[in-house]
């Protein structure tokens, strides 16, 4: 328990970092919000009241412990680019879209990774071991969005396994959005996915030239045997940790593929937020984006303490 008390104590001071300097660093992009929501047509006056409206004309650590409450208890106020909308109402809209494609990512770099890297272990230096490093730097090599272009010529136009541009909200049919979100997630899943099999199979085979396993071996131990119940455990620790950074890559990513694939989620408002410099909402959805990393990283910090013991927040950070 003193454990995860240290790391959720540690998880709760960075996130706060990660607040201060979201809300400084937009402070400091030149152009005024009110004016860009109102237009060049707009009056002195209905610019100013617009101002007072938004809270512009108070001093920043106002301005920041205010918005710090609304992130806690969900009254962000509205939208300058969605004029009367609630920043809470648009990000609790979007923001289920965004979280099931990063979950569905994830769960497809685990179901890709883990047989891909155990196979290549067991066939080292076969015809489809080359293969497996061939397709694996390919994979690393291209960028998400061009892979999610060639993923929506390929089964979009050419075998018309699916519609491009095409969406189904979770709220009308479940299985369908699922669906329309499972070529998006292969597209970010890819790439991650073939960095997680070179790096768990490197770990593997530095594992398999241990001492342990030649004692084990020289007992007569089946080596499938030495595989599952010794060699996995101690090669996925650093495995763990991969998959928790990775985390932050699946994120990012499905803020450009959200983009390709005209996925309404948070990627997408994120960038038209962006262009309307609608900074409540950009600084929002960064801090929760911001959070889920973080958390993320958390949970792989306590499973990897769960999984060995001789881990400590002490060691961790101060290697």
């Amino acid at each position: 328990m003193g454990f995860i008390a240290k790391r959720l104590a540690i998880t709760a001071i960075t996130l706060l970092l990660v607040s201060i300097v979201t809300f400084g660093a937009f402070r400091l992009i030149p152009g005024d919000a009110a004016l860009l929501a109102l237009g060049i047509d707009a009056t002195e006056a209905q610019i100013q009241a617009l101002r007072e409206e938004m809270g512009l004309d108070r001093s920043y650590p106002a301005r920041y412990f205010s918005w710090l409450q609304g992130l806690f208890t969900g009254n962000l106020g509205y939208s300058t680019r969605f004029m009367g909308v609630p920043v809470s109402q648009m990000i609790t809209e979007r923001l289920p879209v965004t979280l099931t494609l990063a979950a569905l990512s994830f769960i497809l770099i685990i179901l890709i990774s883990v047989p891909v890297s155990l196979f290549a272990v067991k066939k080292e230096n076969s015809f489809p071991c080359h293969i497996i490093n061939t397709f694996t730097a390919l994979s690393i090599s291209i960028p998400g969005f061009f892979l999610g272009v060639l993923l929506t010529w390929i089964f979009g136009i050419v075998f018309r396994v699916f519609v491009p541009g095409a969406f189904v909200p979770h709220s009308e049919n479940f299985i369908f959005f699922l669906g329309g979100l499972f070529f998006p997630a292969l597209a970010i899943a890819l790439p991650n996915a073939a960095l997680v099999v070179k790096f768990l199979r490197t770990s593997v085979f530095r594992e398999l030239r241990s001492d342990y396993v030649r004692t084990a071996k020289s007992k007569g131990s089946n080596s499938s045997r030495i595989l599952r119940r010794h060699v996995l455990k101690n090669a996925s620790l650093p495995a763990i940790t991969l998959l928790g950074m990775i985390t932050g890559e699946i994120l990012a990513g499905s803020v450009v593929i959200e983009r390709v694939f005209g996925i309404p989620g948070m990627g997408m408002l994120l960038l038209a937020s962006i262009t309307a410099r609608d900074y409540i909402m950009i600084e929002t959805i960064v801090v929760y984006i911001a959070f889920a990393v973080i958390m993320a990283n958390t949970l792989a910090d306590i499973v990897l303490r769960i999984v060995d013991p001789r881990i400590s927040v002490t060691e961790k950070y101060s290697a």
